[in-house]
């Protein structure tokens, strides 16, 4: 690896949070789930969890959507609810669910500068009972059309975008959050993820 690439990766590593999180709960379409993946590497979120207990395992993602974004994220597959929140309590502090009820707090209301996972659901049904009761809470993204519901893309990637301003606001981008065992790891996997893609 070149000198100039090791710094350029470095620099990314440098913004990475890794104390943010996304969880898709039996999402189907692969190109949402990149979609969502290419948000997450664009506000630093370094760790992705896609937990499948009603649909099969995904064996790729919608390569059109996310620009290989996949490739530059930490992606843990479950499909044990139990086991994917153990290995969530295990990093972050609160797990909150999208979900339209009647104690739902606002996304603007979230403090996202905590070590936090945000949980969004499939398609159809959204998170699910089993979820929600597992989790510590709900949001809502504020709307005031007829339609009360976002893509589930879109929905990542306003959570995500107010997660970025209030943690940049806190200077969380200022300096390296990620573990230096990690980011020795993720530096030389993406060193080979480089000369691979080059050669």
């Amino acid at each position: 690896m070149t000198p100039e690439r090791h710094d350029r990766l470095l620099a990314v590593l440098n913004k990475r949070q890794s104390d943010l999180t996304v969880v898709l709960e039996n999402v189907f379409d692969p190109h949402n789930i990149s979609a969502v993946m290419r948000t997450c590497d664009a506000v630093g979120v370094q760790e992705i969890y896609v937990l499948n207990t009603k649909i099969p395992r995904h064996k790729k993602w919608g390569a059109k959507s996310s620009s290989s974004a996949a490739k530059w994220l930490s992606v843990y597959q479950f499909t044990d609810a139990e086991a994917c929140f153990s290995a969530l309590r295990q990093k972050y502090d609160r797990i909150l669910t999208t979900h339209l009820s009647s104690d739902a707090i606002n996304l603007y209301d979230i403090d996202f500068t905590g070590r936090i996972a945000l949980v969004f659901g499939n398609e159809h049904s959204g998170v699910s009972d089993e979820i929600r009761a597992m989790a510590d809470g709900n949001f809502i993204i504020p709307q005031v059309g007829i339609i009360k519901s976002l893509n589930i893309s879109v929905a990542c990637a306003v959570t995500l975008y107010e997660a970025q301003r209030q943690k940049k606001l806190a200077g969380h981008y200022d300096s390296s959050r990620m573990p230096v065992p990690q980011m020795n790891e993720l530096l030389e996997k993406w060193g080979f993820e480089e000369e691979e893609a080059s050669s």
